[in-house]
Parts: C-alpha cells; sequence; structure tokens
C-alpha cells in the first residue's frame, strides 16, 4: 500500500466502499498527516478530534467554505457574484457563534421540533404509498431524499415542489467545498450555488414584506425590520446552511442505518420485535457510519496534535469517521451493536459550541422513517441484483442508491 499521506483520497472508488481499514492504519501508524492531493492536515484519533473541536481560538471555522484549494480562475470568477464570505452558523467563531446561535435555538426549539411528529409521520407514509405495492424500490431517491428534503421545506417555509431544484443547488455546494470534481463541473456547481443564494435573498425579502410562522421569517434581519441579530449575508447563509444540513444528516441516516441493520439479521430481527430499541440503535449507526465524514478547520497559530506540529495558516480536516472507530474510545469500534452503551459519544453531530443544532430533528425523522418502515413494508430485504452505489462526496459519507424489495 502507498503512504497514507498519497494515498487518502475519500472518493477513491475502495474508499467509498470501505475506508475503515485505512482509518485503522492512518491512527496506528500517522494519525495526523499531510494530504498533498487536498493540501490538508488530516486528524483522524477521537481525542485530536474532540481537542480540535473545542479549541476556536486555535482552529478557527470562520470560512470552511473557503477552506478548500485555491479554485480555478473560471470557478473564481463564478463565485465573484456571490457574497465575499460565507457566513453561517457552522462556519462561525465566538462571539460572532453565540450570537447566530441563539437565533437558532428559537427556529429549532424542542417544543417545535416535538410538534413536527405528525406531519413526519404523515410524510412517511405518503412517501411509501407511493411505492408500496412495486414490491422493490431505490430507497434513498424514493424515500431518504425526500423525507427530510420536505420536512426541512415545511420548517423553512418555502415550497415542497422547490426540494429537488434546491437539493440539486445544495449539492452544488456540497462540491465547491472540497473542489475536487473536474473544473467545467466546479463551473457549473459554482452557479447552482450563486442561484440558491439569490432564491433565499429573494425569500427573505418576502417575509420582510409579508412574516410567517417559519423560520425564515425568524432570520430576518433587524435592519430588514425582522428580530434577528443578522446581517442580510448571515441571513441568506445560515438559510443556505439550513437547508442543506437539514436534509443531508438524515438521508445518510436513513440509508447507512437501513444497510447496517440487513446486513446484521439478528438485530435487524431485535428492532423489529422491539422498536424501542431504535433510539440507540440509530445512535449506533451514527458511530459506525457517520453521514458527515469530517469538517475543516484553519490552524491559527503553530499547534502540535499527537506529536506533529500543524503550521499556523494551514487547513485542517476532521475526521468523524474515524475517531468514531478510535480503539482508544469504543470497544470493538468495527463491530455493529444497537446495544452497545456509549453509542451516544459518536462525533457524527459534532462536539463542544458547534455540536448540531438539528440534531434532535434529524433522530426524529431517522426514528419515524424506520418505524413506518418496519410497520409497512414487510420481509424488507436488500436487493441481490442490483448494487449499492455510494455518494462520490468528500465530506458525506451514504448512498446514491440503494436497492431494496420486501413482500407484497
Amino acid at each position: 500500500m502507498n503512504d497514507i499521506s498519497t494515498h487518502f483520497n475519500p472518493m477513491a472508488p475502495d474508499q467509498l466502499h470501505d475506508p475503515y481499514p485505512l482509518y485503522a492504519r492512518m491512527r496506528r501508524e500517522r494519525p495526523v498527516f499531510y494530504s498533498p492531493m487536498f493540501d490538508l492536515w488530516v486528524v483522524t484519533r477521537y481525542a485530536d478530534i474532540s481537542e480540535v473541536e473545542k479549541d476556536t481560538a486555535r482552529f478557527s471555522s470562520v470560512g470552511a467554505l473557503d477552506a478548500r484549494a485555491e479554485p480555478h480562475p473560471e470557478v473564481r470568477a463564478v463565485l465573484a457574484q456571490a457574497y465575499p464570505r460565507f457566513l453561517s452558523l457552522v462556519q462561525s467563531d465566538p462571539p460572532d457563534h453565540a450570537r447566530v446561535r441563539a437565533v437558532f435555538g428559537r427556529a429549532l426549539s424542542a417544543q417545535r421540533i416535538a410538534a413536527m411528529e405528525p406531519t413526519l409521520r404523515e410524510t412517511a407514509d405518503a412517501l411509501i404509498d407511493g411505492f408500496i405495492r412495486d414490491g422493490k424500490a431505490d430507497l434513498i431517491q424514493r424515500f431518504a431524499y425526500a423525507l427530510p428534503g420536505f420536512i426541512i421545506c415545511d420548517l423553512l417555509g418555502v415550497p415542497r415542489s422547490d426540494m429537488e431544484q434546491l437539493k440539486r443547488w445544495s449539492d452544488d455546494k456540497t462540491l465547491l467545498m472540497s473542489a475536487t470534481a473536474p473544473i467545467e463541473q466546479q463551473v457549473q456547481s459554482a452557479h447552482g450555488f450563486i442561484a440558491m443564494e439569490r432564491y433565499f435573498r429573494e425569500q427573505l425579502h418576502e417575509r420582510r414584506r409579508h412574516p410567517r410562522e417559519d423560520l425564515l421569517t425568524l432570520l430576518v434581519p433587524q435592519s430588514m425590520g425582522g428580530t434577528a441579530p443578522l446581517s442580510e449575508q448571515e441571513a441568506v447563509c445560515n438559510a443556505m446552511d439550513l437547508f442543506a444540513a437539514g436534509h443531508e444528516t438524515t438521508t445518510g441516516l436513513i440509508g447507512n442505518g437501513l444497510w447496517l441493520l440487513l446486513n446484521a439479521p439478528e438485530q435487524w430481527k431485535a428492532v423489529r420485535e422491539d422498536p424501542s430499541l431504535l433510539p440507540n440503535a440509530l445512535e449506533e449507526v451514527l458511530r459506525m457510519e457517520s453521514p458527515i465524514r469530517g469538517f475543516f478547520r484553519t490552524v491559527m497559530a503553530d499547534t502540535a496534535l499527537s506529536g506533529v506540529t500543524l503550521p499556523k495558516g494551514s487547513r485542517a480536516f476532521i475526521l468523524y469517521a474515524s475517531g468514531n472507530r478510535d480503539e482508544t474510545q469504543f470497544t470493538e469500534p468495527d463491530r455493529f451493536d444497537i446495544h452497545r452503551a456509549d453509542a451516544k459519544k459518536h462525533l457524527a453531530f459534532g462536539k463542544g459550541i458547534h455540536f448540531c443544532v438539528g440534531a434532535q430533528l434529524a433522530k426524529l425523522e431517522g426514528r419515524i422513517a424506520f418505524e413506518q418502515l418496519l410497520r409497512r413494508l414487510p420481509g424488507l430485504r436488500l436487493r441481490t441484483d442490483e448494487a449499492p452505489v455510494f455518494r462520490p462526496y468528500f465530506m458525506l459519507r451514504g448512498f446514491e442508491h440503494l436497492p431494496i424489495a420486501w413482500d407484497v
């Protein structure tokens, strides 16, 4: 095998299928290393990742969208039409972070999320109604994308009919963050990013004129007559991030979870017979197959991690997917165990001030998704005549296609 620093490539076919043997080798041999391919310092151990997450003075989240290779001139020319920086909750440091997170605390309160359960269950059933008589389907395309996509549209207050277009733009935004696609595709994605920015700017101005009971209204800045202590730029960027974060994690949770459970027949039987096991089972899914592979930070001062010095101004990638399999943190970390007592210690939602503000919504969506799939699709199984297809993204870990079948 090649040296880790040159072999690390999340989009390589072998690493899309099963990156975990490589991650284990990283933790053993070079827990912090420089990747020349991506111009990143990759951090792989649970303890080091936790240190980075908690130390915002040395590891900044500001400009995470820009924490990638310098864009190609053609891409840069398109992005010149965008705001000069992407200012959102996940890409902010104190004290701005507390100011922005307070807005999200109102928007995603426990009461608001709990009130979504009837709509979530109704939406899941309506989606299943659309394919239940077929006896087979692509779980991702027919269910796992649409369920959280429709729900985040409802919360934001935008039409469900816009979901497909917003999803394409959100994928463009994700692709731009790693800058690894062919230049033509990056240019196309840059145009999609600009279109998404304009869409949410127009939506916010519509809420300024006609307030509603939705999250976009809560994001309208005070300078525009709203209540949020945000600039217009921050409001637009946070709306974009809300849509992306509002569906990506849950889509991955549903797809990764069903794949893990169906490959573990005894554990699948256990949750089928006792759905009360689902909450901890989903925590274990998040640990085993984190939908967000990791995230970027900028190193603000020369800093040592695991005996390696990361230079000031360099970029780091904290690899949640590796930390979640760290042998020093989890017993038999490669074993899927829905009864694991410490499954909740996973890194899938981050740690510290950047712990995912929508984590409770994602867990609720995941639980209801599995309850309805279990209840309505008897004999649910993976298809053997068609292979699953992983998504070829740097940051995301999940399926593009997951063919399933059941007894009609």
